[in-house]
């Protein structure tokens, strides 16, 4: 995969503590290669500390200077965002 091609990473159904550490460990490898992607269009559950994960994500691409997107999120995650005020750090890296 090229270093300007973004990587791919798609978020499980449930995003909550059983989940964090692995969607962690996935996130930490894809910004080491660069861009990041995160598909989370089947999210149908996700923890404040999942969304307080992705934000961490989105800052680490930012002080690398890669791109990062969360791309068809589920009307779920984004109520979950709205409710918890976070929407206007989140709508930067919302895609579609």
């Amino acid at each position: 995969m090229s270093k300007s091609e973004a990587q791919p990473v798609v978020l499980p159904r449930v995003v909550d503590l059983d989940a964090i550490d692995e969607v962690r460990e996935t996130l930490i490898e894809a910004l080491q290669t660069g861009p990041v992607d995160v598909a989370a269009g089947t999210v149908e559950r996700v923890s404040t500390n999942g969304l307080f994960m992705l934000l961490s994500a989105v800052e680490t691409a930012r002080r690398s200077g890669n791109a990062f997107s969360i791309s068809g999120a589920s009307d779920i995650m984004v109520g979950s965002i709205e409710k918890l005020g976070l929407m206007p750090v989140f709508a930067p890296v919302l895609k579609g």
